[in-house]
Formats: C-alpha cells, sequence, structure tokens
C-alpha cells in the first residue's frame, strides 16, 4: 500500500523555496527597456528586416470594393454641438485662429510679394531627379513625370523611395518604382545628412545644381484592375483606360508606408519596412492587407470623378481622409468635407464642423490679375504634422495647442483652350485635435527660387529679383529690345507639387513612426511635376513653407439658445 503525506505538510518547504527564487530573481539587472520576460535578448540585426524591390511580387487578391456597402451615416453630426438630447441650452465660445498665442508663426510674413504675379519666392530650388542609375544595364529613354516621394528610415540603403509616372505610347497608364539618393554640389559645408558629392556621371545627368538618381532600375508597380464606376456621358471613355493614375505615397501615422491610387489603398510597399534594428518585430504592420476601395459617405456624395483625396493621422492612432476644399458658397461645390475611416476602407459621414466658416474662397475682381477670376481650389498632396516651433529649442514641447496639420493645395487657372495654365502651389492649415478646423492658408502662391508663373511676361516673374529688375531697367532705358530685356527667362510652362515628406535622417535615427510629424527648422522634400513630361524635387524648411498665411475666420458663435 502506497502512503501519501497529508499536503499541508509540504507547504512551508514550498513557501521557503519560493522565497529564495524571488530574492535571487530580484538581485538580477536587467535593463528597463527590455521586457521583463526577456533575459537574454538576441543582438538586433546591423539593418532593418527589409525585402529588396526586385523581389516584390504584384499583388492579386481580389481588391475590396465597398462600393456597395457605405455605412448607414449618423442622424446627427460626428462632431456634435450638444452633449446630450436633452440639453437645451449651450453656450461655445470660439477663439479665432489669429488671436490664439502658438499659432502665430503662421502669421509672419518676411517675404514681400511680387508686384506684378502676386507670388513669394523661397530660397530652396527645384532640381531634377533620373531614374538612370550608375551602371546602368541599358540606356533608359522613357519620360518620367509626377514624382511621389517619401523619405526611408535611417537604417535603410538608400535615402528615398520614389514612384513616378510614365509618359506611355497608348492610352494606359504605367508607374515606376525605386529607391534613390541625392547627391550634392561644392564644398562639404553644403552637403546635407548621408549625401555623397556629385560625381561627373550624375552631373550630366542632374544638371549643374545635382539632383536626385535612382540607386538601381525602377521597377514597375501592377496594381490590380478595379471595376469603373459611374463613367457615363463624356466620362464613357474612361473605362477604356486601363492602369491607375496620380499614386500617392506617404507613410501612415503607425509607420507603414502606404500608396493611394485614386481611391484605393494598395498595401505592397509596405513589404519594404518590416523592422527597425532599434525596434525589432516579426515583420510588417498592415492595416490594408490588400488592394481597399476608400468610400465616400452617404455613396449619393460621391462625384463620376473622385481623386486626389487627402489622408491626415491624428496622434491618438486613428485616419481621415479629407475630400474636398472647395468654397461651399459657389452653388455647385460640396465645401469642406472629411471623413474619419472606421475599417476596410469604410467611412463616416462628414465630420466637418457645422459652424465653421469658410477659409477658401473662389478668385473674384478683387485679384490682382484680371485672368485668375476662373482659378479653381483643388487638393495636391498628401499631408504632415507639424510643431510650430523649431527641434532646436531646447524649450519646445509638442503640445497640441501648438502642433497642427499641413498639406499643399494648388489654385488651377486655365487658358483660353480651358488647358492647364498654371497651378499655384498654397499651403493649407488646419488643427490636429477635432473638430480639425481649417486655420490657415497662404496669402500668396508660393514659388521656389528658379520657377516662374504662367501669365505674366518674363520681367515681371522676376520683378522680385533685384538684379534681373535692374538689368530690365536699364534695357528698357538704353536698348530697344523685347522680352526678357536682356534678364531671366522662363523656366517652365508650369509646374505642380505633387506630393511632401520630411527629409531623410532629420535626427540621425529617424524611425517610421516620426515619419509624419515635423517641427519648423526641419527640411520637406517635395515631388514636383513639369510640364506633364518631367520631374524635379525641392527641399525647403517647414517653417519657410506656411509663412505668411491668412488666418482663417474660425467657427460662428454659438449662444445660450432654446431649439
Amino acid at each position: 500500500m502506497i502512503y501519501f503525506p497529508p499536503l499541508r505538510r509540504l507547504l512551508l518547504p514550498a513557501f521557503v523555496l519560493l522565497a529564495i527564487i524571488v530574492l535571487y530573481r530580484s538581485s538580477l539587472s536587467v535593463s528597463s527597456s527590455l521586457p521583463s520576460f526577456v533575459l537574454h535578448p538576441p543582438p538586433p540585426p546591423s539593418e532593418g528586416i527589409r525585402i529588396a524591390l526586385n523581389e516584390i511580387q504584384p499583388q492579386l487578391s481580389t481588391a475590396i470594393n465597398a462600393t456597395e456597402n457605405h455605412l448607414i451615416p449618423s442622424s446627427r453630426f460626428y462632431y456634435d454641438l450638444y452633449e446630450s438630447s436633452n440639453q437645451i441650452n449651450l453656450t461655445r465660445t470660439i477663439q479665432k485662429p489669429i488671436d490664439q498665442p502658438a499659432l502665430q508663426p503662421l502669421w509672419q510674413c518676411p517675404v514681400q510679394a511680387n508686384r506684378y504675379t502676386n507670388h513669394i519666392r523661397i530660397s530652396a530650388i527645384v532640381r531634377n531627379i533620373t531614374q538612370m542609375p550608375p551602371e546602368p544595364l541599358k540606356p533608359e529613354n522613357r519620360v518620367f513625370w509626377n514624382p511621389t516621394i517619401i523619405s526611408l528610415p535611417y537604417w535603410a540603403e538608400n535615402q528615398y523611395l520614389v514612384v513616378s509616372r510614365i509618359v506611355t505610347a497608348g492610352h494606359h497608364q504605367e508607374n515606376v518604382m525605386c529607391e534613390a539618393n541625392i547627391c550634392y554640389i561644392g564644398g562639404d559645408e553644403n552637403a546635407k545628412a548621408g549625401e555623397k558629392p556629385c560625381t561627373e556621371d550624375d552631373l550630366k545627368l542632374l544638371g549643374a545644381a545635382g539632383g536626385m538618381r535612382c540607386a538601381s532600375t525602377p521597377i514597375a508597380l501592377n496594381v490590380p484592375p478595379t471595376p469603373a464606376e459611374q463613367c457615363y456621358g463624356k466620362y464613357a471613355n474612361y473605362v477604356d483606360v486601363p492602369g491607375f493614375h496620380d499614386p500617392r505615397v506617404f507613410w501612415s501615422g503607425k509607420g507603414e508606408p502606404m500608396m493611394m491610387v485614386n481611391t484605393h489603398l494598395y498595401p505592397p510597399l509596405q513589404d519594404l519596412l518590416a523592422s527597425s534594428p532599434t525596434n525589432p518585430s516579426l515583420g510588417p504592420l498592415k492595416s490594408y492587407s490588400t488592394l481597399t476601395e476608400l468610400t465616400r459617405n452617404p455613396p449619393e456624395t460621391r462625384a463620376s470623378i473622385e481623386k486626389n483625396w487627402l489622408p491626415f493621422f491624428s496622434s491618438t492612432g486613428e485616419s481621415y481622409i479629407h475630400y474636398d476644399i472647395t468654397d461651399p458658397r459657389n452653388a455647385s461645390a460640396r465645401g469642406r468635407t472629411f471623413a474619419k475611416l472606421v475599417g476596410n476602407g469604410f467611412t463616416t459621414a462628414n465630420l466637418t464642423d457645422p459652424l465653421e466658416m469658410p477659409c477658401l474662397f473662389d478668385t473674384d475682381a478683387t485679384e490682382i490679375d484680371e485672368a485668375k477670376k476662373r482659378g479653381t481650389w483643388h487638393q495636391a498632396t498628401n499631408s504632415l504634422g507639424l510643431v510650430l516651433c523649431e527641434r532646436k529649442d531646447r524649450d519646445c514641447k509638442a503640445a497640441p495647442e501648438n502642433t497642427v496639420f499641413f498639406a499643399i493645395i494648388h489654385r488651377k487657372f486655365p487658358n483660353v483652350l480651358d488647358l492647364p495654365l498654371r497651378y499655384e502651389r498654397h499651403l493649407m492649415v488646419w488643427s490636429s485635435t477635432p473638430p480639425f478646423s481649417m486655420l490657415g492658408i497662404s496669402q500668396h502662391p508660393i514659388l521656389m527660387a528658379n520657377e516662374t508663373a504662367s501669365g505674366w511676361t518674363e520681367s515681371q516673374n522676376w520683378d522680385d529679383d533685384p538684379g534681373n529688375a535692374a538689368t530690365v531697367a536699364h534695357t528698357k532705358m538704353h536698348w530697344n529690345t523685347t522680352e526678357p530685356y536682356g534678364g531671366k527667362e522662363y523656366w517652365a510652362y508650369f509646374t505642380y507639387t505633387v506630393s511632401i515628406a520630411y527629409a531623410w535622417a532629420r535626427t540621425g535615427m529617424d524611425e517610421v513612426g516620426d515619419k509624419n510629424i515635423g517641427y519648423l527648422d526641419d527640411e520637406v522634400v517635395l515631388g514636383i511635376g513639369i510640364d506633364d513630361r518631367g520631374q524635379g524635387f525641392a527641399r525647403a524648411k517647414a517653417g519657410d513653407l506656411v509663412q505668411c498665411l491668412r488666418a482663417c475666420p474660425g467657427s460662428a458663435e454659438v449662444g445660450s439658445d432654446d431649439r
């Protein structure tokens, strides 16, 4: 017969053994940066886990088409004015943007506008991009345009990812992608972080100012076809145009590289950057595992053609889509509209504060150029977050009241044939917290140092350049000649901005989760299309871009009132 002693006899030895284990574990020194259950973590890789561009396979999964599955919009605005259904009195005090101390850098304007064109000119220049890599396998004769650019994290082999459209022989659309780097000219004092001096081969392809060059042969981006919706009447021929248009590459608020193609999100870019050496992970974060249609809710608010939707991401991890920025006083416009993404491409109804007074306005007779009377507003780029102080300022602390979103929008003007005459570059700034109110918009269109604007003569374009103005004045006085009177000529017929991204390695170890937020002294890289047949980029301080804004009026005040 087997005898088992009572279990209570084992309690004392068990407690003694447990006390010994606790004392031993407490004597171990483990870094607070490591999880408590990892005593001997493996060393991090020298580079982030990544997949080479040429290893990416086309994503052929069925697209998520949510067109017929819109959410039922709420009967009340998402940001309701009334806290409860039984509350009948409300006093709402709105502080106008112009009166908010943290926003004062936006209204400062140290640059004088051109007296003819009304543009302000900043010191950044537009430089060229070439898709010809070093030691190419064959000559590159294709024409690239509409570049959309993001900076890669510090541990990547190259600095930037560039997606460009190709001019094709037929009606189909084609886009290619490459990793690229910037070279600099002059002495080492002109070098930015990670840049190398331009070689003779670089300058042959890029010109005397240097620029951005693909590090390897570009690869084609293959996006699965999606069904055409509402392509009737004058849009009927669009059904026969395969491919996708005007992609936008950007970082999500969670640190995911994404691409939006008109109204769809495309996920393969997320395979490029799986994890950082300082923050190892099991793989890439994928909010969208396949090509996903983004909706507009309710469905009857969706137009026959929708494009250039603008994503933005709150600090709490929520995602939003900005649809329209048109002037609501125009009978054919829909006003400012944006919605929250709630999963799988579904969105809420319009969340714009119903009391927000219009900030954008269409051109009218008060404009200095009579040709501007038919200008219209269009969204252009993705958005970035911005803290309204300088990174080098030790007293600068990011807070909701000094943090904003900004994006570039265009005011488009046609010529007599209703073809594009010029795209004027403006900055739009809005609050980083609900209800994401519009704060300001550029008083004057922005030109880079070597850009010109169609609609004015060469001498008028360069009138803000003192040296050129003096040359023109002297020529007019002493010689019988014509434009440009011995001065600078046109640089391009028109340019347009496709993307904005914070520059590579701003702070050394620039993690992907920080790619969407910056400071006034951080540099922003702009992807710029040139005349529908070329591409370039500019690198400008964020503070130079958001200066000289006109403050929006804010929201209408609500007084104590019975309903």
